[in-house]
């Protein structure tokens, strides 16, 4: 992820903060919902934003660690909070790591095509063996100090595919925030098995 991209949401971080803590993560997730873990797991959530859903989660009793370049959003203590980003997560990849559910929501369409394809297989390195990766891909336009790629669905999937991922949903949605349905933004959500 650019340095731009992670300048734009730090400068607009003060309401960012209020916008995405108004969402609800239950609501934001439902779309994948069934395929949570029912059990308590070890979750990793890369582009983590203000942590709604990493914090959601662990109030179900998961162990969650937060993975966010940008730190004024690191706002709770009820999870672990880690600096780095995709497509390499060098800091998170240094550790031996592994996890039952790795999400990556809503930050993929930051990366550059080639580094959308990085993600994924850094991502499948993530996951542990019978371990599941969730993906929320946006499709629309973006912030202008936000910068947005186009994200070819099915070039993913292939992508995902070679890393040995097996699909097990995809999922059509349109978003939660007004003005991004105002903007004609929709999303397509991945699960995906290891």
């Amino acid at each position: 992820m650019s340095h731009g991209v992670i300048e734009g949401y730090a400068k607009a971080a003060p309401d960012l903060v209020t916008q995405f803590g108004a969402i609800d993560a239950e609501a934001h997730l439902a779309p994948v919902r069934a395929f949570l873990p029912d059990s308590p797991a070890r979750v990793i959530d890369v582009g983590a934003g203000t942590g709604t859903e990493a914090v959601w989660l662990a109030s179900l009793g998961h162990s969650v660690v937060a993975v966010e370049p940008v730190v004024q959003f690191h706002q709770t203590g009820a999870i672990e909070w880690r600096e780095d980003r995709l497509p390499d997560l060098q800091l998170i990849m240094a550790g031996a790591q592994r996890y039952d559910l790795v999400l990556a929501l809503g930050v993929i369409q930051h990366l550059e095509p080639q580094e959308q394809y990085k993600s994924i297989e850094t991502l499948n390195r993530l996951t542990a063996p019978g371990g599941r990766l969730i993906l929320s891909l946006r499709h629309g336009p973006g912030h202008p100090d936000r910068q947005v790629f186009d994200i070819d669905v099915d070039a993913i999937l292939d992508c995902a595919a070679c890393a040995g991922l097996t699909l097990c949903s995809r999922q059509a949605a349109g978003s939660l925030q007004e003005a991004n349905r105002a903007a004609g933004v929709v999303w397509t959500w991945l699960v995906l098995d290891r």
